[in-house]
């Protein structure tokens, strides 16, 4: 997989079946020094209720001895061809504020991105890696995108392994 120039180089990948790139992982600069240290996932998707979120998250952590942050993008289904010459442009473009706002406070994260279905990806990334939190933002700028997060948020509550943080 050839990745544009403004991304780096992935750590890890994960392939279906069929060979079609379905994830990605990617690292800060320096690296989470303990990233399974009270591991707390932070789904973004670039809107500015994610980037609350975020926020919120990195002011708990600052107050812990130990907290290791994951960022998850969930992508939408792409073709085979399409998830090779995408899905890591899409992904980094999207979690782009909220690198910025980790890197600013000094805070080390692990970039996760998946395609499929929001609370499914998220709920199952949650579990594989035994977070003690899952943080969301919870307010919507119009109708549409309101109904849309209050969907993926009642999922989520049904499907987690571990609590759910909705910052407003």
């Amino acid at each position: 997989m050839s990745q544009p120039s403004d991304v780096p180089a992935a750590a890890d990948c994960e392939r279906d079946a069929d060979g079609r790139l379905v994830g990605l992982v990617f690292d800060s600069a320096p690296p989470l020094p303990a990233p399974n240290d009270n591991p707390w996932l932070l789904a973004v998707d670039g809107s500015d209720n994610a980037l609350r979120a975020v926020a919120h998250a990195v002011r708990q952590a600052g107050a812990m001895t130990a907290c290791a942050l994951h960022l998850v993008s969930v992508q939408p289904w792409l073709s085979r061809e399409a998830a090779a010459a995408e899905l890591a442009l899409r992904a980094w473009r999207t979690t782009a504020r909220a690198r910025s706002l980790l890197d600013a406070h000094g805070q080390p994260w692990r970039l996760h991105v998946a395609m499929g279905e929001a609370a499914e990806q998220i709920a199952a990334l949650a579990a594989r890696l035994g977070c003690s939190v899952i943080v969301i933002g919870g307010r919507g700028l119009g109708f549409g995108e309101s109904l849309l997060r209050a969907a993926v948020a009642n999922k989520l509550v049904h499907l987690c392994p571990c609590p759910l943080l909705l910052v407003p």
